[in-house]
């Protein structure tokens, strides 16, 4: 009984160990292949070098997408030359990533990150709300930005301002929105909530430091990000509704006359299908676009960010990349769109996958180490194993 008791708690030692797998290192990156690119007429002013993304960031959505290249399916035809530092065209409805330019790559967003404030907090506001403007809404504001016109003292509704700030990038829009979604952290509340919806939705490169898009330190977003984000954002009727709006009345109040504002996306009516889009621009960004149009019963989403004016300026380069995305097959992609629940995107999926077939390997692999191991091991498990029917075979040897 001793010998038994011994090789069973030796066992048991050996059976509760953790199983040392071995694997081939994961692949960080897919095989760099250059953009096609257009050389702007006038050279971009020089801008921070970003910072880089992490090996598990890059694979978010496939390892296809792990690159500062590009990215297309095979035997697509090539991508359209654009002045854009990095894109994407992703399928809004099944999440398919068909091609981009460096997706993950960090970049500047400017006017754009507007998306991710709608995405935040659209579905934690009042629409009928009537909120007044503060004098501190306004005073921070550059006097040569993007503004819907709103003045101190002044009061309008929730949905206002978000017509405001869609059709006419107001940057106090952005800021007065902020504030009232932020409660009592106030505009900092409003921008935390930005951060903490683009964590939600896995958009890792993305961190908003303004409400507005305005330039400040440390913000960043990606064309794969802007994508996440362009999906939640389209996933609501008000957004839907908002965003394809021409033209939008402002209501008069006591001493000040109403006013119009309108849709300053050029492709709702130029683009055949556009249903709705957002421009960016700083000195910084250089021009940037998120926009969906639909045909055929698709609806493509294209981000870019980066872009110069000339020669085609970011609509025309989203058009062109709107086209050679409607012209692949509807089952062509290199990637997808992570849903918000997916949390396998903390590590590289070449890493996940080595792992899952290590496991299997050795979950296979562990009633033969039992029954045949080598060593002390397999001698202990072959001991352990033979007693019970030694002992039973004793026992029916000296029945009569």
């Amino acid at each position: 009984m001793t010998i038994i008791r011994i090789v069973a708690v030796a066992l048991s030692a050996f059976l509760a160990a953790p199983a040392v797998v071995s694997t081939s290192p994961a692949r960080a990156a897919a095989p760099y292949v250059p953009c096609p690119a257009v050389k702007p007429p006038v050279p971009p002013p020089a801008a921070p070098s970003p910072p880089p993304v992490g090996p598990a960031d890059l694979a978010v959505g496939g390892e296809s997408l792990a690159t500062a290249g590009l990215s297309v399916p095979a035997g697509a035809p090539m991508a359209p030359a654009v002045t854009a530092t990095s894109w994407v065209v992703a399928d809004l409805d099944s999440g398919a990533v068909l091609g981009g330019c460096g997706p993950h790559e960090h970049r500047t967003p400017a006017s754009v990150q507007k998306m991710l404030l709608a995405a935040a907090l659209m579905p934690h506001l009042d629409p009928t709300q009537v909120v007044e403007v503060t004098p501190a809404d306004l005073q921070d504001l550059d006097p040569a930005s993007s503004v819907m016109g709103l003045v101190p003292g002044g009061r309008y509704s929730i949905e206002s301002l978000w017509l405001g700030l869609l059709l006419k990038s107001g940057n106090d829009a952005a800021n007065v929105l902020a504030r009232v979604g932020g409660g009592a952290a106030g505009r900092q509340g409003g921008v935390q909530a930005m951060n903490d919806e683009a964590h939600r939705l896995g958009a890792n490169q993305t961190h908003a430091a303004t409400p507005s898009g305005l330039d400040g330190p440390g913000q960043y977003t990606s064309a794969y990000d802007l994508a996440l984000i362009a999906r939640a954002a389209y996933a609501r009727a008000d957004f839907r509704r908002y965003i394809a709006t021409r033209v939008a009345e402002i209501p008069a109040e006591p001493g000040r006359p109403g006013f119009s504002i309108t849709h300053d996306n050029t492709l709702l009516d130029h683009y055949p299908g556009t249903l709705g889009g957002k421009t960016g621009f700083t000195d910084l960004a250089r021009q940037t676009y998120v926009g969906v149009a639909e045909r055929d019963g698709r609806r493509l989403a294209v981000t870019l960010l980066g872009a110069e004016t000339a020669p085609l300026g970011s609509l025309g380069e989203a058009a062109a990349l709107l086209n050679w995305g409607f012209a692949l097959s509807p089952d062509a992609s290199v990637g997808r769109l992570v849903a918000p629940d997916d949390r396998k995107h903390d590590r590289p999926l070449a890493q996940l996958r080595a792992e899952q077939h290590g496991q299997a390997r050795a979950a296979r692999s562990l009633p033969w180490v039992i029954i045949s191991g080598s060593g002390v091991a397999g001698a202990l498990a072959v001991l352990l194993l033979a007693a019970p029917w030694r002992r039973r075979a004793a026992r029916a040897a000296a029945k009569p």
